[in-house]
């Protein structure tokens, strides 16, 4: 679908956008609000989360090195914790609703449903996703008293089996902290 100069199309029950042109100078500039820096299971750096908002909407950009190639689940987790190497201590997906998991379960999906991430054969990979909601819905669930984890995961989400995708061990996370 097309709409002032931008397309979009659903991919894996992500909604995906792209610019058709130059942007209006009169658009909103995007701000990092909270940034996550990713360890794998042996401490060492493996990527980078940003948390950006643009007009109250806040979207997730990962970028990642060092990591196996192939399709990762990634989660935001319930809890600001990673302790190696499984990273257990970050808890299940941030699910404040109580939903099923996936966008492909007629049940979902939790706030930390994020679609898989594409690593290629050099162990690099990005993605990016807006969430579902507004910064004033969404704020208070990431940042509360134990704060969120982002993890990725040693295989795809499938998008449907709950509690997590069945997207296998936790092999990178970060805490997100706030930068403003």
């Amino acid at each position: 679908m097309q709409w002032n100069g931008r397309m979009a199309c659903l991919i894996g029950g992500a909604l995906v956008s792209a610019s058709i042109g130059p942007a209006p100078a009169a658009m909103a500039r995007s701000a990092v609000i909270a940034r996550a820096m990713l360890l794998d299971g042996k401490g060492a750096p493996s990527g980078e989360a940003t948390l950006t908002d643009r007009g109250g909407a806040l979207t997730v950009k990962l970028s990642v090195h060092g990591l196996p190639p192939g399709r990762h689940g990634v989660h935001l987790h319930t809890v600001g914790s990673c302790n190696a190497p499984d990273f257990t201590s970050a808890g299940g997906h941030l699910n404040p609703q109580g939903r099923m998991h996936g966008s492909l379960n007629p049940q979902g999906s939790h706030l930390g449903d994020l679609p898989n991430l594409a690593v290629g054969r050099g162990g690099s990979g990005t993605l990016t996703m807006k969430l579902a909601g507004s910064r004033d819905e969404i704020w208070p669930e990431l940042f509360d008293g134990d704060g969120t984890a982002l993890v990725v995961h040693a295989s795809p989400d499938d998008y449907r089996t709950d509690p997590s995708g069945n997207s296998g061990a936790r092999i990178a996370c970060g805490v997100l902290t706030r930068v403003r």
